[in-house]
């Protein structure tokens, strides 16, 4: 074999979600379980899944076989929505949305205009997402092109997958945290420019929110998403009621909150809308139409007491929907936390919210809601290789509950409800392994 090929070969209990449902019904007859399974990559792409006796003839030019037993093993959790500036304020007490963005997040936000702050922060971030078991994710930065780099840089060292851009921000906030309609159009093309498509880096074009921005501003921004049609829109919708009034009053020539973004060329098969907590039936209606995407934020929506998202709606209006954390506002940079908050939420709206399920949010609906099916979500041949081992027995309470399970689903949705970092045994980012545990 040449030296430039990297073959890596992993040994476990393999579980994924095969394909793509259009029903929460749907994903049962679609779950993939190996008992005892290999999954070989080669250069950062899967070229090989199936069970160890039937691995033989495939492993013949793989030196090493990392053998997890007793270990389960799922693609890499997808993080639809996250700020990594805010995670040095996650846990701010007693505010909601918008005091809370004036209280803490603005004053933490200052800081990134220092590049080697900026670069502190991004590879701390970085490290806390794999620990974590997150391998891909949807970020906001600040409006400082430094935070950009810093994160970009920081995730190209692993070529983890990320997708993330600067804060467009030209009113009601900080003077030193604005830019302007033109300033912010020009820093945010050459930084598409610089980082979308090179390594694993994809670019997002980021309005924090329609009140931050001026007509002008997101005019300028449907710009961007014109000349580039291949790069993100990333921003906030509907999280909170008085920011949904606020909105109404800044912009009472459209019909609605989702209509502001709608009528500036927001929406679309890459725009990705965190929380959606009280939308409209007719914002449903042109999610649906635009294939615009939902990041479902629950601790966050918990934490700021933002209001219960349904999730049960997103199959209903068949919308696609991935998972954030929301850190800072979030709580956690456990997708596993967020699942079991997840749940809770759909609990108090009288629904329920299976263990496959969670696993396609947390996995291949994530990957939909970002248009990566085709890269990521599953362990299908061809996909790129990023996957979390897990021990479902990290503490003595779990290891007691998963010695009385009764099937994989049972194991999974315990796993899901009483799990954290410290169930993450290792991470993989493009066939390597990034993250171990400490023993």
């Amino acid at each position: 074999m040449s030296s430039s090929v990297q073959t890596t070969a992993v040994r476990g209990r393999f579980l994924d979600i095969q394909s793509l449902v259009t029903q929460a019904d749907q994903i049962a007859q679609n779950v993939r379980y190996i008992e005892d399974g290999v999954l070989i990559s080669q250069n950062g792409k899967i070229i090989w899944l199936g069970t160890w006796q039937d691995a033989q003839p495939h492993l013949a030019d793989v030196t090493e076989v990392q053998h997890y037993p007793n270990q389960l093993i799922v693609p890499g959790f997808i993080d639809t929505h996250i700020h990594y500036p805010q995670t040095e304020m996650v846990g701010a007490y007693g505010e909601q949305l918008l005091s809370w963005l004036n209280t803490y997040t603005f004053p933490t936000e200052l800081q990134f205009k220092d590049p080697a702050y900026a670069k502190k922060i991004a590879q701390f971030f970085v490290q806390e997402l794999l620990k974590n078991g997150t391998t891909t994710a949807l970020v906001f930065c600040t409006v400082h092109p430094e935070s950009v780099d810093a994160l970009f840089e920081a995730a190209a060292t692993i070529q983890m997958r990320l997708i993330a851009g600067k804060v467009l921000m030209d009113r009601h906030a900080p003077e030193d945290l604005c830019d302007t309609a033109e300033c912010g159009y020009n820093e945010s093309k050459a930084l598409i420019e610089k980082w979308h498509g090179t390594g694993r880096a994809l670019y997002a074009i980021t309005p924090r929110f329609a009140p931050t921005s001026t007509p002008e501003q997101l005019e300028k921004a449907g710009q961007l998403k014109q000349e580039y049609p291949d790069v993100y829109v990333h921003t906030h919708l509907s999280e909170n009621k008085d920011e949904i009034a606020w909105v109404k009053s800044l912009f009472p020539e459209q019909k609605g909150y989702l209509d502001v973004y709608h009528h500036y060329g927001l929406t679309g098969e890459r725009s990705v809308f965190a929380h959606c907590v009280h939308l409209e039936d007719a914002e449903w209606q042109c999610m649906h139409e635009t294939d615009s995407a939902i990041a479902f934020c629950p601790t966050s929506n918990l934490f700021l007491g933002s209001g219960l998202f349904p999730l049960k709606k997103t199959w209903e209006k068949q919308v696609k929907v991935g998972l954030g954390t929301d850190i800072g506002a979030g709580t956690s940079f456990s997708q596993l936390q967020t699942l079991n908050e997840a749940y809770k939420v759909q609990q108090l709206q009288g629904d329920k919210l299976s263990a496959f399920e969670s696993l396609y949010h947390a996995t291949l609906g994530g990957a939909k809601a970002l248009h990566l099916e085709d890269k990521l979500g599953n362990f299908n041949v061809g996909k790129e290789a990023d996957f979390v081992v897990l021990n479902l027995n990290a503490t003595a309470l779990q290891q007691l509950r998963q010695s009385n399970v009764k099937s994989l689903e049972d194991g999974l949705f315990a796993l899901f409800t009483m799990g954290d970092d410290r169930n993450i045994s290792a991470t993989y980012v493009n066939g390597h392994c990034v993250y171990q545990k400490p023993h």
